[in-house]
Protein backbone atom coordinates (compact mmCIF):
# COMPACT_ATOMS: atom_id res chain seq x y z
CA UNK A 1 0.00 0.00 0.00
CA UNK A 2 1.59 3.58 -1.20
CA UNK A 3 1.69 6.11 1.68
CA UNK A 4 0.94 9.26 1.89
CA UNK A 5 2.55 11.54 3.84
CA UNK A 6 0.87 15.07 5.01
CA UNK A 7 2.66 17.57 6.91
CA UNK A 8 0.65 20.33 8.93
CA UNK A 9 -2.85 20.13 10.60
CA UNK A 10 -4.00 22.98 10.18
CA UNK A 11 -7.30 23.33 7.56
CA UNK A 12 -5.26 22.19 4.67
CA UNK A 13 -3.33 19.51 6.01
CA UNK A 14 -6.52 17.81 7.97
CA UNK A 15 -8.54 18.62 4.79
CA UNK A 16 -6.37 16.91 2.58
CA UNK A 17 -6.48 13.72 4.93
CA UNK A 18 -10.11 13.05 5.46
CA UNK A 19 -10.92 13.87 1.78
CA UNK A 20 -8.20 11.26 0.69
CA UNK A 21 -9.78 8.39 3.08
CA UNK A 22 -13.21 9.40 2.39
CA UNK A 23 -12.69 8.92 -1.47
CA UNK A 24 -10.12 5.63 -1.62
CA UNK A 25 -8.75 3.11 0.93
CA UNK A 26 -5.69 2.77 -1.70
CA UNK A 27 -3.30 4.75 0.30
CA UNK A 28 -1.87 4.98 3.88
CA UNK A 29 -2.54 8.21 5.20
CA UNK A 30 -0.18 9.54 8.05
CA UNK A 31 -0.25 13.23 8.99
CA UNK A 32 2.57 14.81 11.15
CA UNK A 33 1.65 17.97 13.61
CA UNK A 34 4.06 19.51 15.08
CA UNK A 35 2.67 20.94 17.87
CA UNK A 36 0.04 19.05 20.52
CA UNK A 37 -3.05 21.11 19.06
CA UNK A 38 -4.66 20.67 15.75
CA UNK A 39 -5.83 24.01 13.43
CA UNK A 40 -2.78 25.78 12.66
CA UNK A 41 -3.39 29.84 12.83
CA UNK A 42 -6.99 27.93 13.15
CA UNK A 43 -6.64 27.01 16.66
CA UNK A 44 -8.46 27.67 19.51
CA UNK A 45 -7.09 28.08 22.90
CA UNK A 46 -9.07 27.21 25.98
CA UNK A 47 -7.86 29.17 29.77
CA UNK A 48 -10.31 28.89 32.28
CA UNK A 49 -13.49 28.26 29.95
CA UNK A 50 -12.96 30.99 28.01
CA UNK A 51 -11.49 30.65 24.71
CA UNK A 52 -9.25 32.35 22.33
CA UNK A 53 -9.91 32.02 18.19
CA UNK A 54 -5.57 32.63 16.86
CA UNK A 55 -6.50 36.13 14.70
CA UNK A 56 -10.46 35.85 14.28
CA UNK A 57 -11.74 33.58 11.63
CA UNK A 58 -14.78 34.08 9.70
CA UNK A 59 -16.43 30.79 8.02
CA UNK A 60 -17.70 32.07 4.67
CA UNK A 61 -17.30 30.81 1.19
CA UNK A 62 -19.29 31.06 -2.39
CA UNK A 63 -17.77 27.72 -3.40
CA UNK A 64 -20.11 24.81 -2.46
CA UNK A 65 -17.90 22.52 -1.95
CA UNK A 66 -16.49 24.35 1.09
CA UNK A 67 -20.12 25.08 2.46
CA UNK A 68 -20.79 21.43 1.88
CA UNK A 69 -17.90 20.28 3.83
CA UNK A 70 -18.86 22.51 6.80
CA UNK A 71 -22.29 21.52 6.97
CA UNK A 72 -20.88 17.55 6.83
CA UNK A 73 -18.29 18.54 9.76
CA UNK A 74 -20.03 20.81 11.66
CA UNK A 75 -24.33 21.29 10.48
CA UNK A 76 -25.28 24.79 10.99
CA UNK A 77 -27.93 25.68 14.24
CA UNK A 78 -31.70 24.81 13.99
CA UNK A 79 -32.53 26.55 17.10
CA UNK A 80 -30.99 30.06 17.98
CA UNK A 81 -27.86 30.26 20.37
CA UNK A 82 -28.26 31.56 24.11
CA UNK A 83 -27.55 35.22 23.36
CA UNK A 84 -30.01 35.62 20.27
CA UNK A 85 -32.85 33.45 22.68
CA UNK A 86 -32.09 36.41 25.42
CA UNK A 87 -31.80 39.43 23.10
CA UNK A 88 -34.64 38.25 20.97
CA UNK A 89 -32.70 38.68 17.37
CA UNK A 90 -33.36 37.31 14.25
CA UNK A 91 -30.79 34.86 12.87
CA UNK A 92 -31.01 32.11 9.84
CA UNK A 93 -31.43 28.64 10.73
CA UNK A 94 -31.29 25.39 8.85
CA UNK A 95 -34.51 23.11 9.69
CA UNK A 96 -34.24 20.23 11.26
CA UNK A 97 -30.14 21.51 12.65
CA UNK A 98 -29.00 21.27 16.23
CA UNK A 99 -29.92 23.12 18.57
CA UNK A 100 -26.07 24.80 20.06
CA UNK A 101 -28.32 24.50 23.60
CA UNK A 102 -28.82 20.94 23.94
CA UNK A 103 -24.90 20.23 21.57
CA UNK A 104 -21.58 21.24 20.98
CA UNK A 105 -20.99 19.78 17.40
CA UNK A 106 -22.67 22.77 15.74
CA UNK A 107 -21.81 25.66 13.83
CA UNK A 108 -23.76 29.34 14.36
CA UNK A 109 -24.66 31.77 12.02
CA UNK A 110 -23.35 35.16 13.58
CA UNK A 111 -23.80 38.80 11.97
CA UNK A 112 -20.21 40.08 10.76
CA UNK A 113 -19.40 44.00 12.67
CA UNK A 114 -16.13 44.94 12.47
CA UNK A 115 -14.97 48.45 12.58
CA UNK A 116 -12.00 50.81 12.71
CA UNK A 117 -11.15 52.37 15.53
CA UNK A 118 -9.53 55.77 14.73
CA UNK A 119 -8.83 59.41 16.82
CA UNK A 120 -11.08 57.39 20.11
CA UNK A 121 -14.40 56.89 17.69
CA UNK A 122 -15.76 53.94 15.43
CA UNK A 123 -16.16 53.91 11.51
CA UNK A 124 -17.37 50.76 9.44
CA UNK A 125 -15.12 48.70 8.08
CA UNK A 126 -15.03 48.97 5.16
CA UNK A 127 -15.47 52.77 5.21
CA UNK A 128 -19.35 53.32 4.76
CA UNK A 129 -20.78 56.56 3.10
CA UNK A 130 -22.98 57.68 5.67
CA UNK A 131 -23.83 60.65 7.94
CA UNK A 132 -21.62 59.09 10.83
CA UNK A 133 -19.02 58.52 9.06
CA UNK A 134 -18.58 62.28 7.72
CA UNK A 135 -19.43 63.29 11.52
CA UNK A 136 -16.38 60.81 12.91
CA UNK A 137 -14.20 62.83 9.91
CA UNK A 138 -15.29 66.60 10.55
CA UNK A 139 -16.17 68.79 7.62
CA UNK A 140 -12.36 69.82 6.78
CA UNK A 141 -11.20 65.28 6.24
CA UNK A 142 -14.23 65.05 4.61
CA UNK A 143 -13.67 67.42 1.66
CA UNK A 144 -10.03 66.52 1.80
CA UNK A 145 -11.22 62.53 1.54
CA UNK A 146 -13.43 63.79 -1.21
CA UNK A 147 -11.22 65.89 -3.71
CA UNK A 148 -8.00 63.21 -2.96
CA UNK A 149 -10.69 60.13 -4.26
CA UNK A 150 -11.57 62.40 -7.12
CA UNK A 151 -7.97 63.20 -8.04
CA UNK A 152 -7.55 59.29 -8.21
CA UNK A 153 -10.21 58.52 -10.56
CA UNK A 154 -8.57 60.79 -13.13
CA UNK A 155 -5.04 60.27 -12.31
CA UNK A 156 -4.17 56.55 -11.50
CA UNK A 157 -0.99 55.30 -9.74
CA UNK A 158 1.21 52.66 -11.23
CA UNK A 159 0.40 49.59 -9.12
CA UNK A 160 3.92 48.73 -8.51
CA UNK A 161 3.27 48.27 -5.28
CA UNK A 162 0.64 48.15 -1.68
CA UNK A 163 0.63 51.90 -1.32
CA UNK A 164 -0.64 53.04 -4.96
CA UNK A 165 -3.10 50.06 -4.92
CA UNK A 166 -4.69 51.01 -2.01
CA UNK A 167 -4.83 55.03 -3.33
CA UNK A 168 -6.24 53.96 -6.74
CA UNK A 169 -9.11 52.24 -4.71
CA UNK A 170 -9.79 55.08 -1.84
CA UNK A 171 -7.99 58.23 -2.00
CA UNK A 172 -4.88 59.23 -0.97
CA UNK A 173 -6.70 60.83 2.56
CA UNK A 174 -8.09 57.79 3.45
CA UNK A 175 -5.13 55.60 2.63
CA UNK A 176 -3.20 57.70 5.11
CA UNK A 177 -6.07 57.79 7.75
CA UNK A 178 -7.18 54.15 7.67
CA UNK A 179 -4.62 51.92 5.90
CA UNK A 180 -0.77 53.38 5.86
CA UNK A 181 0.45 52.88 9.29
CA UNK A 182 -2.46 49.64 10.04
CA UNK A 183 -0.34 48.07 6.86
CA UNK A 184 3.32 49.25 8.40
CA UNK A 185 2.42 47.65 12.01
CA UNK A 186 0.98 44.88 10.59
CA UNK A 187 4.09 43.69 8.42
CA UNK A 188 6.83 46.35 9.68
CA UNK A 189 7.46 47.49 6.37
CA UNK A 190 5.39 50.62 4.43
CA UNK A 191 3.28 49.62 2.13
CA UNK A 192 5.30 51.32 -0.60
CA UNK A 193 7.52 48.26 -0.09
CA UNK A 194 5.00 45.43 -0.03
CA UNK A 195 4.02 44.22 -3.73
CA UNK A 196 0.41 45.07 -4.73
CA UNK A 197 -0.69 40.99 -5.36
CA UNK A 198 -1.14 41.26 -0.98
CA UNK A 199 -4.08 43.68 -1.45
CA UNK A 200 -5.20 42.15 -4.94
CA UNK A 201 -6.27 38.95 -2.90
CA UNK A 202 -7.45 40.53 0.94
CA UNK A 203 -9.31 43.28 -1.09
CA UNK A 204 -10.68 41.18 -3.95
CA UNK A 205 -12.30 44.61 -5.65
CA UNK A 206 -13.36 46.37 -2.72
CA UNK A 207 -13.53 50.24 -3.11
CA UNK A 208 -15.31 53.63 -3.07
CA UNK A 209 -16.88 52.47 -5.94
CA UNK A 210 -17.65 49.11 -4.30
CA UNK A 211 -19.03 50.18 -1.24
CA UNK A 212 -21.53 52.96 -3.40
CA UNK A 213 -22.51 49.79 -5.40
CA UNK A 214 -22.99 47.66 -2.31
CA UNK A 215 -25.43 50.88 -1.03
CA UNK A 216 -27.48 50.94 -3.91
CA UNK A 217 -28.18 47.52 -4.57
CA UNK A 218 -29.53 47.45 -0.65
CA UNK A 219 -31.21 50.36 -1.59
CA UNK A 220 -33.04 49.27 -4.71
CA UNK A 221 -33.08 45.07 -3.27
CA UNK A 222 -31.33 43.91 -6.29
CA UNK A 223 -31.49 40.25 -5.39
CA UNK A 224 -28.51 39.53 -8.08
CA UNK A 225 -25.57 41.80 -7.33
CA UNK A 226 -22.40 40.68 -6.05
CA UNK A 227 -20.80 41.25 -2.60
CA UNK A 228 -17.42 41.58 -2.37
CA UNK A 229 -16.17 39.30 0.56
CA UNK A 230 -15.40 42.31 2.79
CA UNK A 231 -18.60 43.35 2.67
CA UNK A 232 -20.19 40.24 3.69
CA UNK A 233 -22.66 40.47 6.78
CA UNK A 234 -23.45 37.38 7.69
CA UNK A 235 -20.94 34.17 7.92
CA UNK A 236 -21.00 30.72 9.82
CA UNK A 237 -18.87 29.70 13.28
CA UNK A 238 -18.15 26.74 15.45
CA UNK A 239 -19.61 27.23 18.80
CA UNK A 240 -16.29 26.21 20.43
CA UNK A 241 -13.72 28.57 17.81
CA UNK A 242 -12.24 27.53 14.35
CA UNK A 243 -10.03 24.95 16.33
CA UNK A 244 -13.37 22.87 16.82
CA UNK A 245 -14.02 22.41 13.53
CA UNK A 246 -10.61 20.78 13.35
CA UNK A 247 -10.48 19.01 16.08
CA UNK A 248 -13.68 16.76 15.20
CA UNK A 249 -12.22 16.61 11.84
CA UNK A 250 -8.70 14.65 13.46
CA UNK A 251 -11.43 12.69 15.50
CA UNK A 252 -13.20 11.74 11.81
CA UNK A 253 -9.53 10.77 10.63
CA UNK A 254 -9.01 8.22 12.88
CA UNK A 255 -12.15 6.64 12.39
CA UNK A 256 -11.79 6.86 9.16
CA UNK A 257 -8.42 5.27 9.60
CA UNK A 258 -5.79 7.68 9.30
CA UNK A 259 -2.74 8.12 11.30
CA UNK A 260 -2.01 11.34 13.31
CA UNK A 261 1.21 11.65 14.89
CA UNK A 262 1.36 15.05 17.00
CA UNK A 263 4.92 16.64 18.24
CA UNK A 264 5.92 15.47 15.31
CA UNK A 265 8.51 18.07 13.83
CA UNK A 266 9.44 18.22 10.15
CA UNK A 267 13.12 18.94 9.71
CA UNK A 268 14.14 16.78 6.24
CA UNK A 269 12.77 15.64 3.38
CA UNK A 270 15.39 13.50 1.19
CA UNK A 271 15.06 13.49 -2.85
CA UNK A 272 16.46 10.62 -4.80
CA UNK A 273 18.54 10.82 -8.23
CA UNK A 274 14.95 11.24 -10.30
CA UNK A 275 13.97 14.15 -7.80
CA UNK A 276 11.17 12.38 -5.64
CA UNK A 277 10.77 12.68 -2.41
CA UNK A 278 11.41 8.94 -1.08
CA UNK A 279 11.39 9.79 2.70
CA UNK A 280 10.23 12.58 5.31
CA UNK A 281 12.49 12.87 8.91
CA UNK A 282 10.72 14.47 12.02
CA UNK A 283 11.79 14.70 15.29
CA UNK A 284 9.60 13.54 18.46
CA UNK A 285 10.42 13.17 21.65
CA UNK A 286 14.11 14.25 21.37
CA UNK A 287 14.68 11.43 18.63
CA UNK A 288 14.74 12.18 14.49
CA UNK A 289 12.61 9.50 12.96
CA UNK A 290 13.11 8.83 9.23
CA UNK A 291 9.85 7.90 7.21
CA UNK A 292 9.39 6.58 3.80
CA UNK A 293 6.98 7.73 1.58
CA UNK A 294 5.07 7.83 -1.94
CA UNK A 295 3.55 11.01 -1.77
CA UNK A 296 3.90 14.12 -0.25
CA UNK A 297 1.45 16.96 0.46
CA UNK A 298 3.02 19.70 2.91
CA UNK A 299 1.22 22.88 4.47
CA UNK A 300 4.37 23.76 6.49
CA UNK A 301 6.38 26.83 5.65
CA UNK A 302 7.77 26.92 1.80
CA UNK A 303 10.64 28.60 3.04
CA UNK A 304 11.69 25.72 5.76
CA UNK A 305 10.29 22.53 3.17
CA UNK A 306 12.49 23.92 0.52
CA UNK A 307 15.72 24.58 3.39
CA UNK A 308 15.44 21.23 4.17
CA UNK A 309 15.79 19.26 0.65
CA UNK A 310 19.03 18.12 0.07
CA UNK A 311 20.67 19.16 -3.74
CA UNK A 312 18.33 22.14 -4.20
CA UNK A 313 19.71 24.24 -6.45
CA UNK A 314 21.46 27.56 -4.94
CA UNK A 315 19.24 30.48 -6.77
CA UNK A 316 16.04 28.72 -5.51
CA UNK A 317 17.70 27.71 -2.06
CA UNK A 318 18.67 31.52 -1.75
CA UNK A 319 14.66 32.73 -3.00
CA UNK A 320 13.58 30.34 -0.17
CA UNK A 321 15.82 31.61 2.39
CA UNK A 322 14.99 35.20 1.60
CA UNK A 323 11.22 34.60 1.88
CA UNK A 324 9.82 36.74 4.47
CA UNK A 325 6.97 36.32 7.36
CA UNK A 326 5.43 38.11 10.09
CA UNK A 327 4.93 36.68 12.98
CA UNK A 328 2.44 36.89 15.72
CA UNK A 329 1.35 37.54 19.26
CA UNK A 330 -2.22 37.42 21.41
CA UNK A 331 -3.34 38.64 24.18
CA UNK A 332 -6.18 37.31 26.27
CA UNK A 333 -7.71 39.87 28.90
CA UNK A 334 -10.84 39.09 30.62
CA UNK A 335 -12.51 42.21 32.34
CA UNK A 336 -16.03 42.42 33.80
CA UNK A 337 -16.84 45.45 31.56
CA UNK A 338 -15.50 47.72 28.80
CA UNK A 339 -15.05 51.14 29.01
CA UNK A 340 -16.29 51.24 24.86
CA UNK A 341 -19.94 52.49 24.71
CA UNK A 342 -22.31 50.83 22.67
CA UNK A 343 -23.85 53.25 19.98
CA UNK A 344 -25.16 51.24 17.16
CA UNK A 345 -28.73 49.75 17.35
CA UNK A 346 -27.51 46.10 17.60
CA UNK A 347 -28.01 44.60 21.06
CA UNK A 348 -25.78 42.77 23.01
CA UNK A 349 -24.91 41.05 25.62
CA UNK A 350 -24.00 43.66 28.63
CA UNK A 351 -24.69 46.42 26.30
CA UNK A 352 -20.78 45.86 25.07
CA UNK A 353 -20.04 47.55 21.61
CA UNK A 354 -21.12 44.49 18.87
CA UNK A 355 -17.31 44.07 17.37
CA UNK A 356 -16.58 40.49 16.88
CA UNK A 357 -12.56 42.38 15.42
CA UNK A 358 -11.48 45.91 15.66
CA UNK A 359 -9.06 47.35 13.31
CA UNK A 360 -6.70 49.92 15.71
CA UNK A 361 -5.62 53.13 13.84
CA UNK A 362 -3.57 54.62 16.52
CA UNK A 363 0.02 55.67 15.79
CA UNK A 364 0.44 56.14 19.61
CA UNK A 365 0.13 52.29 20.28
CA UNK A 366 1.52 49.11 18.64
CA UNK A 367 -1.70 46.82 18.84
CA UNK A 368 -2.99 46.14 15.61
CA UNK A 369 -6.39 44.50 16.01
CA UNK A 370 -8.47 43.34 18.61
CA UNK A 371 -11.08 41.04 19.52
CA UNK A 372 -13.98 40.95 21.14
CA UNK A 373 -14.35 36.72 21.84
CA UNK A 374 -18.30 37.26 23.35
CA UNK A 375 -19.80 38.65 19.98
CA UNK A 376 -17.89 35.55 17.86
CA UNK A 377 -19.88 33.05 20.28
CA UNK A 378 -21.10 33.15 23.54
CA UNK A 379 -20.21 29.61 24.58
CA UNK A 380 -16.40 31.24 23.85
CA UNK A 381 -16.75 32.84 27.28
CA UNK A 382 -17.35 31.05 30.85
CA UNK A 383 -19.51 33.65 32.01
CA UNK A 384 -20.50 35.80 29.27
CA UNK A 385 -23.11 38.05 31.19
CA UNK A 386 -21.16 39.08 33.39
CA UNK A 387 -17.00 39.24 31.70
CA UNK A 388 -15.69 39.86 28.70
CA UNK A 389 -12.91 38.26 26.54
CA UNK A 390 -11.27 40.32 25.00
CA UNK A 391 -8.03 39.37 22.57
CA UNK A 392 -5.31 42.16 22.10
CA UNK A 393 -3.75 41.45 18.82
CA UNK A 394 -0.01 42.39 17.73
CA UNK A 395 2.17 41.83 14.67
CA UNK A 396 5.85 41.02 16.05
CA UNK A 397 8.95 39.52 14.14
CA UNK A 398 10.02 36.26 16.27
CA UNK A 399 13.15 37.66 18.44
CA UNK A 400 12.06 41.16 18.61
CA UNK A 401 11.50 43.14 21.83
CA UNK A 402 7.71 42.45 22.00
CA UNK A 403 8.19 38.25 21.30
CA UNK A 404 11.58 38.17 23.99
CA UNK A 405 8.84 40.04 26.36
CA UNK A 406 7.36 37.45 29.28
CA UNK A 407 3.77 37.01 29.82
CA UNK A 408 3.45 39.15 33.15
CA UNK A 409 5.87 42.30 30.92
CA UNK A 410 3.53 41.91 27.74
CA UNK A 411 0.02 41.73 29.95
CA UNK A 412 1.74 44.81 31.78
CA UNK A 413 1.99 46.19 27.97
CA UNK A 414 -1.17 45.53 26.30
CA UNK A 415 -3.36 46.42 28.91
CA UNK A 416 -1.72 49.66 29.64
CA UNK A 417 -2.44 49.98 25.50
CA UNK A 418 -5.79 49.14 26.38
CA UNK A 419 -6.14 52.09 29.08
CA UNK A 420 -4.75 54.43 26.49
CA UNK A 421 -6.89 53.90 24.03
CA UNK A 422 -10.13 53.76 26.08
CA UNK A 423 -11.32 50.12 25.65
CA UNK A 424 -11.20 49.67 29.76
CA UNK A 425 -10.93 52.05 32.59
CA UNK A 426 -8.43 51.09 34.53
CA UNK A 427 -5.54 48.12 34.68
CA UNK A 428 -7.26 47.37 37.94
CA UNK A 429 -10.11 45.71 36.25
CA UNK A 430 -7.76 42.82 34.89
CA UNK A 431 -9.24 39.74 36.18
CA UNK A 432 -7.25 37.26 34.05
CA UNK A 433 -4.82 37.18 31.16
CA UNK A 434 -3.36 34.49 28.99
CA UNK A 435 -0.37 34.97 25.98
CA UNK A 436 -0.20 33.20 22.71
CA UNK A 437 2.61 33.14 19.99
CA UNK A 438 1.96 31.94 16.54
CA UNK A 439 5.14 31.93 14.23
CA UNK A 440 4.77 32.81 10.46
CA UNK A 441 1.56 33.50 10.94
CA UNK A 442 1.50 35.70 7.74
CA UNK A 443 3.39 35.21 4.93
CA UNK A 444 4.99 38.34 3.91
CA UNK A 445 5.39 40.06 -0.11
CA UNK A 446 8.57 41.31 -0.17
CA UNK A 447 12.09 40.82 -0.07
CA UNK A 448 12.18 37.91 -2.37
CA UNK A 449 8.70 36.97 -2.96
CA UNK A 450 9.02 38.68 -6.11
CA UNK A 451 11.22 35.80 -7.49
CA UNK A 452 8.27 33.21 -6.02
CA UNK A 453 7.48 31.96 -9.42
CA UNK A 454 10.73 30.71 -9.82
CA UNK A 455 10.58 28.69 -6.83
CA UNK A 456 6.91 27.43 -7.88
CA UNK A 457 8.09 26.32 -10.80
CA UNK A 458 10.90 24.30 -9.28
CA UNK A 459 8.77 22.84 -6.93
CA UNK A 460 6.07 21.59 -9.38
CA UNK A 461 9.52 19.37 -11.42
CA UNK A 462 9.28 17.14 -7.81
CA UNK A 463 6.47 15.33 -8.87
CA UNK A 464 5.28 13.76 -5.94
CA UNK A 465 5.20 16.88 -3.64
CA UNK A 466 2.19 19.22 -3.19
CA UNK A 467 1.91 22.87 -1.41
CA UNK A 468 -1.11 23.17 0.32
CA UNK A 469 -2.43 25.84 2.20
CA UNK A 470 -1.22 29.77 3.38
CA UNK A 471 2.02 29.09 4.58
CA UNK A 472 2.41 25.96 2.28
CA UNK A 473 2.17 28.44 -0.78
CA UNK A 474 3.30 31.51 0.83
CA UNK A 475 -0.20 32.91 0.37
CA UNK A 476 -2.28 34.58 2.34
CA UNK A 477 -5.15 32.10 1.98
CA UNK A 478 -8.37 31.97 3.80
CA UNK A 479 -9.48 29.09 5.28
CA UNK A 480 -11.64 27.87 2.14
CA UNK A 481 -8.88 28.72 -0.22
CA UNK A 482 -6.58 26.48 2.13
CA UNK A 483 -9.00 23.96 1.68
CA UNK A 484 -9.74 24.22 -2.14
CA UNK A 485 -5.66 23.80 -2.57
CA UNK A 486 -6.00 20.26 -0.98
CA UNK A 487 -9.26 19.75 -2.88
CA UNK A 488 -7.53 20.15 -6.01
CA UNK A 489 -4.31 18.29 -5.01
CA UNK A 490 -6.51 15.48 -3.94
CA UNK A 491 -8.48 15.01 -7.06
CA UNK A 492 -4.29 15.05 -9.22
CA UNK A 493 -3.07 12.41 -6.57
CA UNK A 494 -6.96 10.26 -7.14
CA UNK A 495 -6.64 10.87 -11.25
CA UNK A 496 -3.01 10.36 -11.52
CA UNK A 497 -2.64 14.23 -12.74
CA UNK A 498 0.89 15.40 -12.57
CA UNK A 499 -0.04 19.15 -13.57
CA UNK A 500 -0.71 21.12 -10.13
CA UNK A 501 -1.53 24.46 -12.36
CA UNK A 502 -4.84 23.78 -10.36
CA UNK A 503 -3.56 23.58 -6.83
CA UNK A 504 -1.54 27.22 -7.11
CA UNK A 505 -4.28 28.79 -9.13
CA UNK A 506 -6.56 28.58 -6.27
CA UNK A 507 -6.90 32.58 -4.86
CA UNK A 508 -5.27 33.74 -7.66
CA UNK A 509 -8.31 35.09 -9.37
CA UNK A 510 -10.87 38.13 -8.47
CA UNK A 511 -13.85 35.76 -9.58
CA UNK A 512 -13.20 33.53 -6.97
CA UNK A 513 -14.81 35.38 -4.56
CA UNK A 514 -17.22 37.03 -6.26
CA UNK A 515 -18.93 34.26 -8.24
CA UNK A 516 -20.21 31.33 -6.53
CA UNK A 517 -18.57 27.77 -7.55
CA UNK A 518 -20.67 24.73 -7.94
Amino acid sequence: MKRIVIIGGGPAGLTAAYELLNATSEYEVLLLEESNTFGGISRTVNKNGNRMDMGGHRFFSKDKRVNDWWQNILPLQGSRSYDDVILNRVVTLSTGGPDPEKTDEVMLMRNRVSRIYFDGKFYDYPISLKWETFKNMGFCNTVKVGCSYLKTVFHKLPEDNLENFYINRFGRKLYEMFFEYYTENLWGRHPSEIDASWGAQRVKGVSVIAIIRDIFGKTFKRKSRKVETSLIEEFKYPKLGPGQLWEVTAEKILKMGGKILKNSRVTKLIKDKNNLITAVVYEQDGNSVTLECDVVISSMPLKDLVLGMNDVPEAERRIAEGLPYRDYMTLGVLVPRLKLKNKTKIKTLGSIVPDCWVYVQDRNVKLGRFQIYNNWSPYMVCDVENTVFVGLEYFVQEGDELWNMTQEEFASFGVEEMVKIGIIESADEVLDVHLERVKKAYPAYFDTYNEIDTLIQYINTIENLFCVGRNGQHRYNNIDHSMVTSFETVNCILNGITDKTAVWNVNTEKEYHEQGKA
